[in-house]
């Protein structure tokens, strides 16, 4: 190469890059990327993250206007920083994405809804940021639709369509982030909106840290806000999440790996199902994952939803500090076996400081998208905590916990006589959900095959007659109350046991009933 050739290949390469602060630079439009939101840049903001990769890292910037794009892959020792009025736009073409190849990645027994599509990607990638006060709209409501189009036109294979619900199915529509087996991640401060499917969803990922996120996933069905899977050492603090589907939700769809050490605080969460959530998926473990300082309001399902039903060990959780308005359901923790060679193990679980107010209408009428309704006219439903026979859920500490339920039930609805509670089914193997039993005979807490709970300094309020007493024992061993207040409540026995064994009740004879 002559001298005037390499002349011109630095010129160009100064162009592209520029050094600050001792980092590289390279900005997408200095790559061909045009803004408007109708060129397709996927080309060229790949190839700015290609060579900022290939030149051992750097940032690839964003500038403000909004850029039309399919699938991107962010790769080794790169950050991708959208500047003010930035907006990746994702693109409603189905065939602008992509699928992530896992013939090297651990395989899951389950293989019915986890997409491998997603509008940025990275794979096998480390020490990976995503930044700015910019936006990523996955325009998922539009790419949806394409993709349920192109199906009934004969085009879009999608062998697991829901004719049922006529819509395509999770596998055939993107997410909006899909990282696989990365280490070294930091999200930060970005608005991120409109996935065709789950929001952010990481899988086998070590070492990150999500902040100060705005995330609204609305757009369509399945829109959850974020999917933790498999994960170790998590930061998820300062978000807002507004979801259609689970809030903040930890999966486990991998035996012999777990969600471990997990922090999530300071989030406030809209949901039409749960606000945070472990499963469903749930075929490895979850364990030591602290959750505190969380608002939850206008959420369908349960506040706080603990679910093993594939075999999943949960162990050493703590939740403290959740404040939950119109919301459904204040605690649901659940231990069944829906899939995998045997139960799991709920264990060790401690919820202090919450406080939850139910109402008696559904509480999320004002999304555009809903979850699922019960399928039945009901009572409003207890908090519960429910194992199956011979595999009890251990040792639960519920500590100033006050929650104020509407009252309103009707004997006339479903009526459970204290002498036959054999009547409420197990569902060993059904769905795990808040109202998966069906009408429950407590309108406080409903406990079930559980050993060593305990609760201290409980408040539970009525705004109206309830006749259910407030708690239900049920084949459990070792419980104590310790600071017991009823408001509202009527005269009859508040506290029914039957087969309990070991009972600490430090209150009123005339207000336990003990069934043989």
């Amino acid at each position: 190469m002559n001298i005037f050739r390499k002349l011109l290949v630095l010129f160009l390469l100064m162009n592209f890059v520029y050094v600050s602060r001792g980092e590289s630079k390279y900005i997408v439009t200095d790559f061909g990327a045009v803004p408007g939101g109708k060129v397709l840049n996927t080309k060229a903001i790949q190839k700015a993250i290609d060579l900022a990769s290939a030149n051992g890292g750097g940032v690839v910037i964003v500038p403000p206007g909004t850029f039309l794009t399919g699938c991107i892959q962010l790769k080794d020792h790169v950050e991708l920083h959208l500047e003010k009025d930035a907006v990746l736009l994702g693109s409603t073409s189905p065939y602008d994405y992509f699928k992530v190849e896992r013939e090297l990645l651990p395989q899951s027994p389950k293989t019915d809804d986890n997409s491998e599509l997603g509008l940025v990607l990275a794979v096998n990638a480390k020490n990976i940021s995503l930044t700015g006060q910019g936006t990523i709209d996955g325009q998922g409501l539009a790419l949806a639709l394409a993709a349920d189009s192109l199906h009934h036109a004969g085009i879009l294979v999608d062998k697991n369509y829901n004719y049922r619900r006529m819509r395509p199915s999770e596998l055939v529509r993107p997410k909006l982030f899909r990282f696989l087996q990365c280490e070294g991640i930091t999200i930060k401060n970005l608005r991120l909106t409109n996935s065709a499917n789950w929001g952010l969803s990481f899988d086998l990922c070590r070492n990150m840290v999500l902040d100060s996120l705005k995330i609204t996933n609305r757009a369509y069905w399945n829109n959850d806000g974020m999917d933790i899977t498999d994960c170790v050492n998590v930061r998820i603090t300062n978000c807002n999440v507004d979801a259609a589907d689970d809030g903040i939700c930890l999966k486990s769809y991998h035996p012999g790996q777990a969600n471990d050490s997990i922090y999530i605080a300071n989030c406030t969460v809209r949901s039409s199902a749960s606000a945070v959530k472990f499963g469903t998926g749930s075929y490895g473990g979850f364990k030591n994952v602290t959750i505190e300082n969380i608002n939850v309001f206008d959420t369908f399902r349960s506040a706080i939803a603990i679910e093993s039903v594939d075999g999943a060990q949960i162990e050493n959780i703590r939740v403290n500090n959740i404040v939950a308005e119109n919301t459904g359901n204040a605690i649901f923790i659940r231990l069944g076996h829906r899939d995998g060679e045997k139960p799991g193990v709920v264990r060790n679980i401690h919820i202090s400081n919450m406080n939850v107010q139910v109402p008696f209408g559904r509480p999320d009428i004002d999304y555009d998208l809903r979850g699922p309704e019960v399928d039945f006219f009901h009572n409003p439903f207890p908090a519960s905590i429910v194992g199956i026979p011979g595999h009890s859920i251990e040792n639960v500490v519920l500590e100033n916990i006050e929650i104020t339920y509407p009252g309103r039930a009707s004997k006339g609805m479903a009526y459970i006589p204290l002498s036959d509670l054999d009547r409420v089914p197990e569902q060993v193997e059904k769905y795990p959900e808040f109202s998966m039993l069906g009408e429950l005979p407590a309108w406080g807490f409903y406990v079930r095959h559980a050993r060593e709970i305990q609760f201290k300094n409980i408040n539970l309020k009525l705004e109206a007659p309830d006749y259910r007493p407030a708690f239900v024992f049920d084949d459990v061993q070792t419980v104590a109350i310790d600071k017991l207040e009823l408001s509202g409540a009527g005269a009859h026995p508040q506290i029914v046991l039957k087969g309990v064994q070991d009972a600490n009740m430090p209150i009123p004879e005339n207000q336990i009933q003990t069934i043989q």
